[in-house]
C-alpha cells in the first residue's frame, strides 16, 4: 500500500492506498446528461500509463510514426501531451487539497471536467496537484498528476495480489443493467425520479474492448459467440461488421475453473485480474485471447437470472427485499458497446494498419448511426 504526497512540499494527500489495474472505462464518456458513480473503489488506485489531459494536438500535427511509437496505428481526433502516468483515485481518498477557484469551472457542464489541467491544490503549498471530474456522463474521480506528487509505500503491509483461485472464491460479478439516473436525479418517497434501468456503462465499455479483439482474431472470418447472454451482447455487432459465410471461427468462454475448450474453439474469452491487469492464459496453446473484466467475464460464466430491486426505506446495505419487490426489469433497447472504447482500442493494435480493419474504423460514425454500436 501507499500514499501519495506533494511533490512541492511532502504533504500527504492520500489515504493509504493499494494499487488496481486502470478499469477499462475510466475514459468512458457515457450518454448525455447521466449521472455517473466514483470510477474507484475506495482504498484503491489505479495508474495510466499512457498520457492523457492537456495540452492536446490534432492528428494533422503529430507525424505517423510519432503517433506510432506512442502505440497508435491509426487517425485520431487528437493524442494528449500531458505527462504519462497519472493516478486515479476515488475522490472521498483525498486529503490535504482544495479546489483552485479559478480553474474550477474550465469546460464544465454540470459539474468539473478537468479540461484546462489541474483544478486542485495542495492546501499546505497551493502546489496544483490533481484534476477533480464529477461532470455529467463521466466517471467521479480524482487524477493525481504525475508530476505533482510522490508515492511513498506504507510499512507492514502485505501487497501480494489475490490468486485466481481467491478471485473465484470471493469475486464479484458486475450485473450486466442497472438504473441509470439523470444529473440532479433523487431519491423520493421509495423510489428513483428520472431513471430507467438500461444496460451498465461498465459491459459497454467492455464490450467494446473485446470487440476490437474479436475482430483482430476473426481475420476477416466470420465469429460465432455461445448463444444466450454472451450472444447477446456480441453476436449482432459480430455479424454487422463481418461476412457471412459456412467457415466461422469460434469463441468461447476459458478461464480458472472452467473446463478445457472443446477442440475447435480458436479465440477464447478469458479475465483479466482486477488488481494487475494480467490476462489469464490456458495450460494449452490458444490461438487468440480476448480479455473481459473479472466482473463481466465472472457474471457470463455464472449469470444470475434475476437481479431483485434494491430495497428501499431505511434497511442497511447490501438488503434486498423479495416479499412483493419485482425483479428489476431488462433494458428496453438491444445491447450497444461502447463505440468510443472499440475505437481506441482498435487504433492502438498494430494490424488495424490492415485495409480491412481500416474499412471497419473509417466507417464506425455510419455503424454508430445505423444502431451497430
Amino acid at each position: 500500500m501507499f500514499v501519495f504526497v506533494c511533490a512541492g512540499c511532502g504533504a500527504e494527500l492520500t489515504t493509504p492506498l493499494s494499487q488496481v489495474a486502470l478499469p477499462v472505462h475510466a475514459h468512458q464518456k457515457y450518454g448525455n446528461g447521466i449521472q455517473l458513480p466514483v470510477l474507484m473503489e475506495s482504498g484503491t488506485f489505479a495508474v495510466d500509463s499512457e498520457p492523457w489531459g492537456p495540452p492536446w494536438r490534432t492528428w494533422d500535427e503529430i507525424h505517423p510514426d510519432e503517433a506510432a511509437a506512442r502505440g497508435v496505428y491509426a487517425p485520431v481526433y487528437a493524442l494528449s501531451d500531458g505527462a504519462p502516468g497519472a493516478i486515479v483515485i476515488a475522490p472521498g481518498d483525498a486529503r490535504g487539497t482544495v479546489l483552485i477557484p479559478e480553474n474550477r469551472g474550465g469546460g464544465y457542464c454540470c459539474g468539473l471536467d478537468g479540461a484546462d489541467g489541474p483544478n486542485v491544490a495542495c492546501v499546505e503549498c497551493a502546489l496544483p496537484v490533481a484534476s477533480r471530474i464529477d461532470d455529467c456522463s463521466l466517471w467521479q474521480a480524482m487524477w493525481l498528476a504525475p508530476n505533482a506528487v510522490r508515492r511513498l509505500p506504507v510499512d507492514d503491509t502485505d501487497a501480494t495480489p489475490l490468486s485466481w483461485a481467491e478471485l473465484m472464491a470471493n469475486g464479484k460479478g458486475t450485473p450486466p443493467f442497472e438504473p441509470i439516473a439523470t444529473w440532479g436525479s433523487r431519491i423520493r418517497a421509495g423510489h428513483w425520479s428520472n431513471h430507467w434501468w438500461s444496460w451498465s456503462p461498465q459491459w459497454e465499455a467492455a464490450a467494446g474492448r473485446a470487440l476490437a479483439h474479436l475482430l483482430l482474431a476473426s481475420e476477416g472470418w466470420p465469429v460465432t459467440v455461445p448463444d444466450g447472454l454472451v450472444g447477446e451482447v456480441f453476436q449482432r455487432t459480430l455479424d454487422a461488421l463481418l461476412p457471412a459465410g459456412p467457415l466461422a471461427r469460434r469463441a468461447v468462454l476459458a478461464g480458472p475453473g472452467r473446463p478445457a475448450p472443446g477442440e475447435g474453439a480458436d479465440i477464447l474469452l478469458v479475465p483479466s485480474h482486477p488488481q494487475t491487469g494480467e490476462v489469464w492464459t490456458p495450460a494449452a496453446t490458444a490461438d487468440y485471447l480476448v480479455p473481459l473484466p473479472f466482473g463481466v467475464w465472472l457474471w457470463l460464466v455464472f449469470p444470475e437470472p434475476d437481479l431483485p430491486v434494491p430495497a428501499s426505506g431505511g434497511l442497511p446495505d447490501g438488503v434486498l427485499r423479495d416479499d412483493f419487490d419485482p425483479p428489476a426489469p431488462r433494458p428496453h433497447h438491444m445491447f450497444r458497446a461502447d463505440w468510443e472504447v472499440f475505437r481506441r482500442t482498435l487504433v492502438r493494435l498494430p494490424a488495424v494498419r490492415s485495409p480491412w480493419l481500416r474499412e471497419i474504423l473509417d466507417g464506425l460514425i455510419q455503424h454508430n448511426r445505423a444502431g451497430i454500436f
